[in-house]
């Protein structure tokens, strides 16, 4: 670990001199070099961070060796924290050595349907839907509505939002999966406690040239937006449905007034669909990508529930639960999307696999 360490400090250094020089910026590299300058700055940072408290622990052991009494014991006491601290060092840069995932540093598409339950899983859709909302605007991630599909009553079908933002697909990765709620609904007449599902699927934003989309490949129709009823519904035709015969994926979109907006969205959904799609199959998932990814919506799958008579928030796959669940769903998840990362780098750490 260390000699690769020593080789990334190199390299490191190298760049910095090569960005330095007076003319650096008319390199053709010059984009590029910066680029993986500023992703080895926090590794090599810490590497020599480890290096001095490293060097700091043979001179306090080497006064230790020279004192008696009081102050050998004083100088052993530091040396103890600083080998705390060096083991702590050596364990974070083993993380920061892991391979890193190739889309973390991507926006992501967005994507809540609801599931079983009825009415009461697409208000429980439309909860998510405004939790992921609040957890952008803390994050200061943008948020783009590509489809919002509303019923008569307040929820949601289906809601698909681009979040273009470098670094959303890091964050939001973990949260596909099944969503289960266990509340009484405001219709349970006898205080009975409803449980229902919501399938939420996060897929990276794809490059353009990672998901080429051929013109015979494709059909794109037009169509009158629906809506929850009122002035939420077009009376042109400006909501866009492309179907890509080779993978069978659909995209809606009908969100926005203008037709070419609606369009431009609805070929970003599926870019994003495609590069999800044959990025599994190279994995060996084939074609069922997606249904692995967010399952049926059945009860029965699910990576958290969310309890409303304990207010408490519970992810299976980690075994956290959480007791604020106005705060949760006012977009507070950074705890648990924090816990599920340092799960996914322990897993790493010790060759494991995630769930």
């Amino acid at each position: 670990m260390f000699g690769r360490l020593e080789e990334i400090a190199r390299r490191y250094d190298a760049l910095t001199e090569a960005l330095s020089a007076p003319d650096a910026y008319l390199s053709p590299d010059f984009a590029a070099n910066s680029k993986e300058h500023a992703e080895l700055g926090e590794i090599v940072e810490a590497y020599r961070a480890y290096r001095k408290t490293e060097q700091e622990l043979q001179v306090t052991l080497s006064e230790a060796d020279a004192e008696t009494g009081e102050l050998k014991e004083l100088l052993l006491e530091e040396a103890g924290v600083l080998r705390e601290r060096l083991k702590e060092a050596e364990t974070q840069l083993k993380v920061m050595l892991l391979p890193k995932d190739k889309n973390d540093s991507r926006g992501c598409t967005l994507e809540i349907r609801a599931g079983a339950g009825g009415e009461e899983a697409a208000l429980f859709a439309y909860e998510l839907y405004r939790m992921y909302m609040g957890y952008c605007e803390r994050r200061r991630f943008s948020w783009e509505v590509a489809d919002l599909n509303e019923t008569e009553l307040g929820g949601v079908k289906e809601a698909i939002v681009l979040i273009g933002s470098p670094g959303a697909y890091k964050r939001l990765k973990y949260e596909s999966g099944v969503h289960r709620v266990q509340r009484v609904p405001e219709t349970e007449s006898q205080g009975r406690i409803h449980t229902s599902t919501c399938t939420v699927a996060v897929l990276p934003e794809a490059e353009e040239v990672e998901a080429e989309i051929k013109e015979e490949d494709i059909r794109v129709d037009l169509f009158r937006s629906s809506g929850a009823g009122g002035q939420k519904v077009n009376k042109t035709e400006t909501a866009i449905r492309i179907t890509h015969f080779p993978t069978g994926i659909v995209v809606t979109c009908q969100d926005e007034r203008s037709q070419l907006k609606n369009k431009e969205k609805a070929f970003r959904v599926l870019k994003s669909r495609l590069y999800d799609y044959y990025q599994s199959r190279a994995a060996g998932a084939e074609a069922a990508s997606r249904k692995s990814l967010v399952g049926t919506g059945d009860r029965s799958e699910r990576i958290r529930t969310y309890n409303f008579p304990q207010s408490r928030i519970t992810d299976h796959r980690i075994g956290l639960s959480l007791h604020d669940m106005e705060s949760f769903l006012a977009g507070d998840l950074d705890e648990m999307i924090d816990a599920l990362a340092r799960r996914e780098q322990e897993l790493k750490l010790t060759g494991g696999q995630s769930d």
